[in-house]
């Protein structure tokens, strides 16, 4: 779902797990291209909504994850956790139901928020990332770094970047794309997935003569243009090691 109170049909593909739902490792239910919900990925956490069933009953999903197969390997199923205390309407679902998934549209934008967000902080400080957190309350990403970061500087190069109403382009690349520019990988753990031929990147200003401001493969979640964003400030700024600095974002509305 990309807008507030829109709504998808979708049958529940695979099957239904068991297991006691909203503990980690529980299955939950799984869906293929029909599901609405995006899952955790990227750092960013998974969304969160109800599941609407043909009497109107509506089945509460706590988190969604990206499935994997018997290997560890993620799969293109996103898995719908339940949240915990409903057994009996789960007991009632059968993998040919058709449902209305509801995403909880709040949490998402706030998500998506942060997400740009840190496409931003990539632009003002230029280093290679080493960890990232994007939940809806605020984010943090990691900087392999040794020189110290000022937080007010950083807030007022965000509120330009917002203001400057930046608008945003999803664009790809080849595997030998970006082989011959390693550059425009910013994450020292984290490799975009490769195997399809290409490889979705994220492209903020550079079009029309304007200024780039950042280019990378990603696939999470981003507003339309920086403007989108609204007020946001560095909170916190963190010597996590001798090499590392943490940059804590969140709203300052």
């Amino acid at each position: 779902l990309v807008g507030a109170g829109r709504r998808r049909q979708a049958k529940t593909a695979g099957s239904i797990a068991r297991d006691r739902p909203g503990e980690e490792g529980a299955k939950g239910l799984s869906g293929g291209e029909a599901v609405a919900k995006g899952g955790e990925g990227q750092g960013q956490a998974g969304d969160a909504g109800v599941l609407v069933l043909a009497d109107g009953s509506a089945l509460q999903i706590a988190d969604t994850r990206k499935a994997k197969d018997a290997e560890g390997k993620p799969t293109a199923d996103i898995l719908h956790v339940p949240a915990p205390g409903q057994d009996a309407l789960l007991a009632r679902l059968t993998a040919s139901d058709t449902v209305t998934a509801q995403v909880d549209w709040q949490r998402r934008h706030r998500l998506m928020r942060f997400h740009t967000t840190t496409h931003l902080l990539c632009h003002l400080v230029p280093q290679l990332v080493n960890g990232c957190s994007i939940t809806p309350d605020y984010a943090r990403m990691d900087f392999a770094m040794t020189d110290p970061l000022d937080k007010d500087v950083l807030t007022q190069g965000l509120a330009g970047l917002v203001a400057a109403a930046h608008p945003f382009a999803v664009e790809s690349i080849s595997d030998e794309e970006l082989d011959a520019k390693p550059q425009l990988v910013k994450s020292m753990s984290v490799q975009p997935p490769r195997g399809t031929g290409r490889i979705r990147t994220i492209r903020i200003g550079g079009m029309e003569g304007a200024a780039l401001i950042d280019l990378q493969p990603c696939g999470g979640t981003h507003v339309r243009n920086t403007a989108e964003i609204g007020a946001i400030a560095v909170t916190k700024i963190e010597k996590k090691s001798a090499t590392t600095r943490r940059v804590v974002l969140g709203f300052a509305e």
